[in-house]
């Protein structure tokens, strides 16, 4: 019995600073993609066009589906308009909330190609010439899933800045009026850090150690 609740205790702990590490990744990578801003639009195009050509040849030479491959293409295509104002990007734009409509579309419509595959009838079966489908192991399943479904989104959401908070780069504008530049990942892990905090400050709990003091 004090095993079942020591496994249960080590696997909210081991969430918790899962959650906590992959919060602090994401902070960290945002840091660096702001100091490199057009190495990483370089880098972003040059992975799409990557992917792009990627799963045209699996629908050439593994027998992908044509329309699935072609949605996924134009996905991509719509990933691509991100990067004409890179950084920049305002999150109510339609390029954006398309991107993102897509990004869940291309992954469920994936998901269903391959939890459903075609299973030929039993007259094709029996044909001497007849050769059964090739079913992707599930190392090749994650390895597409991951390099051509949700590469590129999570780099394109690490990499992007919410466009109320960038700072100008043509004009000349007051200091004073200028507004530091945040990725859309700090942003996230900013909110939800506050959002934390303020739950714990209601149960009586401070978390936060600059929590009064003036910056």
């Amino acid at each position: 019995m004090f095993l079942q609740v020591l496994s249960a205790i080590g696997t909210v702990v081991g969430f918790l600073f899962l959650v906590l590490s992959i919060a602090s990744g994401l902070y960290y990578i945002s840091e660096l993609v702001e100091e490199h801003t057009e190495p990483t639009k370089r880098l972003l195009r040059r992975l799409i066009y990557g992917v792009m050509t990627t799963l045209t040849l699996l629908y050439l030479f593994d027998g992908f589906p044509f329309k699935l491959t072609l949605f996924s293409i134009f996905t991509y295509w719509v990933y691509l308009q991100n990067l004409e104002k890179f950084p920049y990007v305002q999150l109510t734009s339609p390029i954006f909330l398309a991107s993102c409509a897509l990004v869940v579309a291309n992954h469920f419509l994936w998901y269903d190609h391959f939890h459903n595959p075609y299973i030929p009838l039993i007259e094709e079966r029996l044909l001497p010439s007849y050769v059964p489908p090739k079913i992707p192991s599930f190392v090749e399943v994650c390895s597409f899933f991951g390099l051509c479904v949700w590469f590129i989104p999570f780099a394109l959401f690490v990499s992007l800045s919410a466009n109320d908070n960038l700072l100008p780069q043509h004009g000349a504008i007051p200091e004073t009026k200028q507004k530091k530049k945040v990725g859309l990942a700090k942003l996230v892990v900013a909110t939800a850090r506050e959002y934390v905090y303020a739950i714990s400050r209601r149960l009586g709990y401070e978390l936060d150690p600059h929590y009064g003091t003036i910056v």
